[in-house]
């Protein structure tokens, strides 16, 4: 125990005295790997926003009808879960960004919290937030598009396609998007029949379906 306690002293004495340095030395690595244009960058992390921003508006679907004036929580758990999903691609970009080295500082700059705010936070029955959700969607798919046609060069912005990133957001990310708009859509047109034909008590069947 001694010997620890006087080899310890001994450390911090010469960390004392030498000059100490908190950051890490800049490492030399080579630079060709990193064929990401700014452009496509920058829109990327544009993204990452968008589909935060998706994330809390779910997550405000979901508070609403947790409500116990409300009380649906079988529509409450379809958009905790929707809310979780966005969250996830937003993960998802954030990692790709790391995998192809575009992550080297400033990341949390990405995320600025005044811009996530939930824009609609109280819904006249589910078939309203429904139709928000996918609004919701189809302007997310829009975005998506915009930026697969930055990233593969299909505008007078940059000549450099980057096919990776372009068959990865089609693949992953664009084909979710639309299974996902047409289960919301098949999910309204149900809700608004049952509506139509037993009004609030339809509403409270769907939900329980939903469970």
């Amino acid at each position: 125990m001694k010997v620890i306690l006087g080899l310890f002293t001994i450390v911090f004495v010469q960390c004392a005295l030498a000059e100490l340095h908190c950051e890490h030395k800049k490492p030399n690595i080579p630079v060709e790997w990193l064929d990401v244009t700014d452009s496509c960058t920058k829109v990327v992390k544009a993204h990452v926003m968008e589909e935060l921003k998706a994330a809390l508006q779910y997550m405000a679907m979901g508070a609403h009808f947790s409500r116990d004036q409300i009380n649906r929580p079988g529509f409450a758990k379809l958009f905790f879960n929707a809310a979780s999903e966005e969250r996830e691609h937003a993960i998802k970009l954030i990692h790709y960004l790391l995998m192809r080295g575009q992550l080297t500082d400033g990341v949390t700059d990405m995320i600025l919290k005044n811009n996530l705010a939930p824009t609609v936070t109280e819904w006249t029955d589910a078939a309203s937030a429904l139709r928000d959700a996918v609004k919701l969607e189809a302007t997310v798919t829009s975005k998506i598009k915009g930026l697969i046609s930055v990233c593969e060069g299909s505008t007078a912005e940059t000549k450099i396609n980057d096919y990776h990133l372009a068959d990865y957001l089609t693949g992953e990310f664009l084909t979710e998007q639309y299974e996902g708009q047409r289960d919301l859509a098949g999910k309204l047109s149900s809700l608004d029949k049952m509506m139509d034909s037993h009004g609030v008590l339809g509403e409270f069947l769907f939900d329980k379906k939903l469970l």
